[in-house]
């Protein structure tokens, strides 16, 4: 449910909400080896005289917009890390986990118009045929096994992601087989027999979107940037700015908001929705404000966000919990504008044995944190200790799972009150663990030492960049009643050599002043803050690695590092000059840092595959990564803090977007290398994860296989003590949305 605030603006044209999108045909792109639908074929005629050239460029292209039959599926191993729980502790768990994969649903309505639809639609077909007792009804209805794989493939897809659009990248992913191919498995289905008027209802109000590949479709934005159901669809980039201001002068966060816009006239009315449990002219006073129901008031009461807020403050004095837990909207990495958070909802047990590592890396942080390239002035006044722990996870509700986390995101509490780090282990063991065989751009020479010292380096990177990458800097801030956080007479910008002339004022926010680079520019500076600091024998030594090991770790961190900003192509869109994945653009932004460092520090080459194919290798002198590449990162790092702590948007933007730009007109032809990357990309992993049951007094943990059918089935174990209900919510509430979009 949504509670809303209205204010009115006076505009010039436009009239209401447009009509909801006239249904489409399908597939608009050439594909690899079919058509979605019959209004392809003259699409394909026209093309049949395409280069070879061309060709394969439109294939590299499309092969962004599907998941591979091959795709990588891996379990969350938390068996051993929920035996050692108490039965309390595993009770508290459980109910914890319903909570989040409940609220996680959200992440629907979050997604796209479709999203919500589409995963009502798969529920109700794998909820009477699990994909086993599916796939005789496939092979009947006229389906090969590549086809059938194909749907399970996308069916696991939409549940990892938690709709159709990849939450690593930002860009919509469809089913790799026909459309008639689709349908006819869902008129074979039992559950289209059983209840056929209520399954076509349902495939039309989803069927064109699931497969359009329009233009405004293929990925998420705001206004021509692409699809957003953060705003409605005639909001664009000025008014999610007027929003902003609006929210700012009311001392309101946009954290928990979406925003939508209705013209009449000349004026337009604008409705800012707020998540709540609360209907709308429901009395909210009932509710008590006692310290251990804030984060339940946090989806009850008006304003919810200052509930989360003083839920975090308690949350992060809880120190070395069992069972960690967080939930709520956290990330904004999704909203286009950079404000608006995305729900999710994680439980995981602590780990012992990694926890301590992260412990003396926290004891040890007052010693590094002086080493970091700024003033002392733009440093935190005092450094709050956190909690800093490995996890193993039992949920992780939301689109996506990370490797680390450091919240909450509340920035006045991070540098005044403190925060917490989060490594989560299990997922690290088995994200990055890589064949060699699928090992691209480096070179034979460097590929056994990246298997080797990937996963200890990447633990490195991840501590060092949660803990003081984002545990660091201070922002400059002048609050209601005009004092100060810093002596104005005394601090100079290193930049400038003259003293700081701005800052925030008491109602702005990091998120709320760098908007649309805020995430990625934040997710660089804790990158190079990693980089910078894993040069430090000391870090080395508490991750237990010396000498020649200390110095492999290294080598390989900066090498993962290039590789990844080259690898960072994917996530770039040229026909709209933007990025989908702020740590994917932060990557490419170090890359373009280090190749300008020059002295051959960094070396990238386009070359010619074995396969006759494009390729691309890099290259790291590691003899220069303490001298020309550390002192590259020592510049860098500083304009980055500097800008962030003095409010500098204009600077920051303008240091940023350049680092940020893809094109070919430099030393490196980019966009041809994005081509490169695209043809020789590898999808990114799915992760299946537990359920647990309550059964008499006890509470079991449910696994399932590491495949399509194991995390399908996970899912609709998941939600079957009130499914259909839930479905009815969900596609009511799709349903009262769609007029909104544009």
């Amino acid at each position: 449910m949504f509670r809303c605030v209205r204010w009115w603006k006076k505009v010039p044209t436009r009239m209401g909400f447009e009509p909801t999108r006239a249904e489409h045909n399908g597939l608009a792109v050439h594909r690899l080896n079919h058509s979605a639908t019959s209004s392809c074929r003259s699409m394909r005629r026209s093309q049949s005289s395409l280069s070879s050239v061309q060709a394969l460029r439109l294939k590299m292209v499309d092969s962004q917009y599907y998941l591979p039959n091959d795709i990588g599926i891996s379990k969350l191993d938390c068996v051993e890390a929920f035996r050692l729980l108490s039965p309390q502790e595993k009770m508290y768990a459980h109910y914890l986990s319903r909570a989040s994969w409940y609220g996680g649903l959200v992440v629907l309505l979050q997604t796209s118009p479709e999203s919500a639809n589409i995963f009502v639609l798969l529920q109700r077909i794998f909820r009477k045929q699990n994909p086993v007792q599916l796939e005789q009804v496939a092979v009947e209805a006229g389906l090969s096994s590549e086809e059938y794989m194909a749907f399970l493939v996308y069916a696991s897809g939409l549940y990892a992601n938690m709709g159709n659009y990849k939450s690593f990248g930002d860009t919509k992913f469809i089913p790799n087989l026909p459309k008639a191919k689709l349908k006819a498995l869902v008129w074979a289905s039992q559950a289209f027999q059983e209840q056929p008027a209520e399954m076509e209802v349902l495939w039309d109000s989803c069927s064109c979107l699931l497969y359009s590949l329009e233009d405004g479709q293929k990925q998420l934005g705001l206004g021509d940037k692409g699809i957003t159901t953060y705003f409605s669809g005639n909001c664009t980039l000025e008014d999610a700015e007027l929003a902003q201001r609006f929210l700012d002068s009311k001392k309101l966060s946009a954290y928990n908001t979406r925003l939508f816009k209705r013209v009449n006239g000349e004026k337009s009315s604008y409705e800012v929705r707020l998540a709540s449990a609360v209907r709308k002219g429901q009395d909210c006073s009932q509710w008590c404000q006692r310290e251990s129901e804030l984060f339940i008031n946090t989806f009850r009461i008006h304003p919810p966000f200052e509930a989360h807020k003083e839920g975090s403050r308690y949350w992060i004095k809880d120190k070395g919990p069992i069972v960690e837990s967080y939930i709520g909207f956290i990330e904004s990495y999704r909203d286009p504008f950079g404000s608006r958070g995305e729900f999710e909802g994680f439980v995981a047990v602590v780990n012992k044995a990694m926890s301590e590592r992260f412990a003396s890396l926290v004891s040890s942080a007052e010693v590094l944190l002086p080493e970091l390239p700024w003033p002392r002035e733009f440093e935190k006044d005092t450094f709050l200790k956190p909690d800093f722990t490995s996890l193993d996870v039992l949920t992780f509700a939301g689109s996506g799972i990370p490797a680390g986390i450091n919240i909450p995101n509340y920035d006045d509490i991070r540098q005044s009150e403190g925060f917490k780090n989060v490594s989560l282990g299990n997922v690290l063991a088995v994200a990055y663990a890589t064949q060699k065989e699928k090992l691209t751009f480096l070179q034979e020479e460097d590929k056994d030492l990246f298997i080797k010292w990937k996963g200890p380096s990447f633990e490195v990177q991840v501590g060092l960049h949660e803990l003081l990458g984002h545990g660091s800097g201070k922002l400059f801030v002048q609050d209601d009643k005009g004092k100060f956080n810093f002596d104005q007479s005394k601090v100079i910008n290193p930049e400038t050599g003259e003293p700081v002339s701005s800052w925030y004022r008491d109602s702005e926010t990091w998120d709320s002043k760098f908007t649309t680079i805020a995430s990625s520019y934040e997710e660089c500076r804790a990158e190079c803050v990693g980089l910078y600091l894993c040069l430090n024998k000391q870090v080395l030594s508490i991750f237990g690695h010396e000498g020649q090991d200390a110095e492999d770790v290294v080598y390989i961190n900066w090498l993962s590092m290039v590789r990844a900003g080259l690898l960072g192509l994917e996530f770039y869109t040229p026909e709209s000059k933007s990025w989908r994945q702020a740590h994917m653009q932060a990557r490419f932004v170090i890359l373009r840092v280090l190749l300008e460092a020059g002295e051959g520090l960094v070396g990238l080459e386009e070359v010619t595959g074995a396969d006759g194919k494009p390729d691309a290798r890099i290259t790291l002198d590691r003899s220069k990564i303490h001298t020309v590449g550390k002192n590259a990162i020592h510049r860098f790092l500083c304009k980055l803090q500097v800008c962030k702590s003095t409010a500098d948007v204009e600077g920051g933007r303008a240091l940023y977007d350049n680092y940020s730009a893809v094109s070919d007109s430099s030393a490196h032809n980019f966009l041809r290398l994005r081509e490169t990357v695209l043809l020789r990309k590898e999808a990114r992993k799915l992760f299946v994860q537990a359920n647990t049951r309550v059964s008499g007094d006890n509470v079991e943990l449910v696994e399932y296989e590491a495949n399509q059918a194991g995390l399908i089935n996970s899912f609709v174990e998941r939600f079957q003590d009130d499914a259909e209900q839930l479905e009815a919510d969900l596609l009511e509430m799709s349903k009262r949305d769609a007029p909104c979009w544009c």
